[in-house]
């Protein structure tokens, strides 16, 4: 062989190497036909489950997408999240558990397609439905809108999430074959303006395959954009499904339906949402027969770590916070294992495979462990642990002190002498109130509750007012009224309190140095210091049922919340971050500060109601 033919040869084999893995040939086609998608100019049927990479450690990402293709699926979907990949102005951030490009690639070598939904509206049971806090500083801003500094900043951040993603389109070689334009918008607006300047920004972004929208059946015709595929979700009767898409699309498909739910979410103080999977089962080979394509919303769900859960708010119900376990009793589990109905979906789309095609073996289940009793040694108040605070006449919210997301202190004086009410108006959340430093009592948005009478000796006191941010609105029209802390007066007796201090608590890390009591008499809220040993890294499940609200860091990893009414009672602690040897953990726990001794178990708990607060 000439040495020009060993050249060529060599430089042909290291570009096969590069692009020819996972799903095959980089060159690939995919289109709409009449009644189906076409890839490669054969009909194709995607049987897709979203899986959202910021719910699943980096280090088990491969991992779930083999249980997805052992499963059937050929296809994953998910959320790209503004709030993640520009948590402050200006300052991008694509790297560890948000480096969704490498999320994508990881899908193309286990031989997965990928839909993206980089909305950038997302709901997903997440803060702000993924829209980032410091949006609401800008004066004006109206989110999901016309609005020039909303689509400044939307323009932004589509174009550096295009620099990620554009290239792994796959008209570009890679394997993204759809990209979702909004998100259910027709359950917001119905401006068609709107929808076609959100289609420009994809496409000067680099989004040049095939866009597409989805809304549900109801809101179906005020969300598609003319040109767009249109998606539906929610519906799963195969002639509703394709009417309401040929009413959309003279008279042609392909049919998808983009969410498909086979459970639900929970939320705080409310019974788990669990469904079996019977009731499913023959929907889905219905649907599968009829030729109809399908995203299961969720497949598997994880976990929603850190203060990333959203919240529902309804005309009935004030508020509702969502925890932080996301099961969603998907087909496969919080720590990613399959369940029963993982098995009887497998069993349903095996009979809807290609000729000749075969599901590989399901993966065996991650081994779990209960670990030792941890007994906490260190601890400090929360009133010693805060700095230098911030004053001002009137109370300032969150946004007002630049923090995203934790807690935050506010302090005033008061002058007592008889019983008197406090009123706060606008408590965003949960607040518990002090007087010098004792604990008073709780006002919890949830139940409407934003005043109490208090009981106040003669004299000048210090209120002390500690408040969470329990997760930003995520759906519906209360998307603009999503500011956090005390946005209102704050009334005793009446009377209009003023000159604030604010004191910030985002725990974006906690500083353990500061934690070196051994014991805190205190009844405030406190932080707890320890280490345990671990001989092998398993999967655990941190049990709080003695405890009673706050949220717990392994290794530094915000791991999220735990709160005893439930239903959620254990937080998952997955095996890739723990380590061999001394192992760190850190909780803030609001409510129960004597509570010393954290218990471990093999298995989740979360569908245990409490009235222990």
């Amino acid at each position: 062989m000439k040495k020009r033919d060993i050249l060529f040869f060599s430089a042909a084999f290291v570009l096969a190497l590069l692009f020819g893995c996972g799903n095959g040939s980089s060159q690939h086609s995919f289109a709409l036909g009449d009644s189906t998608f076409m890839l490669d100019n054969k009909p194709y049927q995607i049987i897709s489950g979203e899986i959202h990479y910021p719910r699943v450690p980096r280090e088990a990402w491969r991992a779930r997408m083999k249980m997805a293709k052992a499963m059937g699926l050929n296809t994953i979907g998910t959320y790209v999240f503004w709030n993640l990949h520009e948590p402050e102005k200006g300052k991008f951030d694509f790297s560890g558990n948000n480096d969704i490009a490498a999320f994508v690639k990881i899908a193309k070598e286990e031989g997965l397609w990928v839909i993206l939904r980089p909305s950038p509206y997302v709901c997903a049971e997440w803060e702000f439905g993924g829209y980032p806090y410091w949006l609401q500083n800008e004066k004006g801003l109206e989110v999901r809108s016309r609005e020039e500094k909303y689509l400044s900043e939307y323009k932004k951040y589509i174009n550096e999430v295009g620099k990620q993603l554009a290239p792994l389109q796959v008209n570009h070689g890679g394997n993204i074959i759809m990209v979702q334009v909004e998100n259910e918008y027709g359950s917001y607006g119905a401006d068609k303006v709107y929808l076609e300047m959100n289609r420009k920004m994809f496409v000067d972004a680099g989004f040049d395959g095939l866009l597409y929208t989805c809304d549900p059946e109801k809101d179906i015709v005020k969300g598609h954009l003319a040109g767009l595929m249109p998606a539906i979700n929610g519906q799963d009767n195969p002639a509703k499904v394709k009417q309401a898409v040929r009413n959309l699309n003279e008279g042609k498909g392909p049919f998808f339906i983009a969410e498909w739910y086979p459970a639900w979410f929970d939320w705080w103080g409310t019974p788990h949402h669990k469904v079996p999977a019977s009731q499913y089962t023959g929907k889905l080979d219905t649907v599968l027969q009829a030729g109809i394509s399908i995203n299961m919303y969720m497949f598997h769900g994880g976990s929603t770590r850190g203060f990333m859960n959203g919240a529902n708010f309804r005309d009935t119900i004030p508020f509702e916070p969502q925890i932080s376990s996301y099961d969603y009793d998907a087909p496969l589990d919080e720590a990613g294992n399959a369940t029963d109905k993982f098995m009887k979906f497998r069993a349903v789309i095996a009979r809807h495979l290609p000729k000749g095609e075969k599901l590989p073996d399901v993966p065996a289940a991650k081994p779990s462990m209960a670990l030792n009793a941890i007994t906490f040694d260190k601890e400090i108040g929360i009133f010693d642990y805060v700095g230098p605070g911030k004053v001002n006449e009137n109370p300032l919210t969150f946004e007002d002190m630049n923090q995203a997301y934790g807690y935050m202190i506010y302090q005033t004086k008061v002058t007592g002498g008889a019983k008197t009410e406090l009123k706060i108006n606008g408590l965003r959340d949960y607040g518990i109130v002090f007087i010098d430093g004792v604990r008073k009592g709780i006002l919890d948005r949830r139940l409407g509750q934003e005043s109490m009478m208090l009981k106040v000796p003669a004299g000048t006191h210090s209120l002390e007012i500690f408040v969470e941010n329990m997760g930003r609105i995520n759906f519906g029209p209360n998307l603009l009224k999503n500011k956090k802390g005390i946005v209102g007066e704050v009334t005793f007796g009446g009377k209009v309190l003023k000159s604030w201090t604010m004191f910030s608590l985002p725990f974006d890390k906690v500083e353990t140095s500061k934690i070196k009591e051994t014991k805190s008499a205190k009844q405030t809220p406190v932080l707890k210091l320890a280490s345990f040993e671990v001989a092998k890294p398993l999967d655990t499940y941190l049990d709080f049922r003695k405890w009673g609200k706050g949220v717990v860091w392994v290794n530094g990893h915000n791991l999220g919340k735990y709160w005893s009414i439930g239903p959620q009672q254990t937080v998952y602690l997955p095996a890739e971050w723990l380590k061999k040897g001394k192992n760190e953990i850190v909780i803030l726990e609001l409510n129960k500060p004597e509570i010393n001794q954290l218990s471990s178990l093999e298995q989740p708990i979360l569908d245990q109601m409490s009235d222990n607060k």
